[in-house]
């Protein structure tokens, strides 16, 4: 079982960044891969990065969020952020943290989840 709490959402002007963090528990947290989800209303949930369980290891990113967004996982493996930049409306979601047994580039494979933080981009 492991345990996910996300910090760090809010409202940003379009253009701006944010930085969302999560703070990842319970036995073998380290081991999983890890990743962050959205989903906006009317919306199917996105996989919109995931990171291999290895330092430095494999990353994923939704061709919508390439070059924009950055995943990273902090030596002990048990913290992740996502450093969103060049923020626009359409980034304007409920973001989860999220843990999974493999790496993969399906959101539903992630099936721990936090509660999630609000992110609202105003124009």
């Amino acid at each position: 079982q492991v345990h996910l709490v996300e910090s760090g959402g809010g409202l940003v002007p379009a253009g701006g960044s944010l930085r969302l963090s999560c703070e990842a528990s319970g036995q073998g947290a380290s081991t999983y891969a890890m990743a962050w989800l959205r989903q906006a209303p009317g919306k199917d949930r996105e996989l919109v990065a995931a990171i291999n369980w290895s330092r430095g290891g494999l990353r994923y990113y939704a061709d919508s969020v390439k070059g924009r967004f950055t995943i990273s996982r902090d030596n002990a493996k048990t913290t992740i952020t996502l450093q969103m930049n060049s923020l626009n409306q359409e980034d304007t979601a409920l973001y989860y943290c999220a843990a999974g047994l493999q790496f993969t580039r399906r959101a539903e494979d992630y099936t721990y989840r936090g509660q999630g933080t609000q992110v609202t981009v105003s124009s």
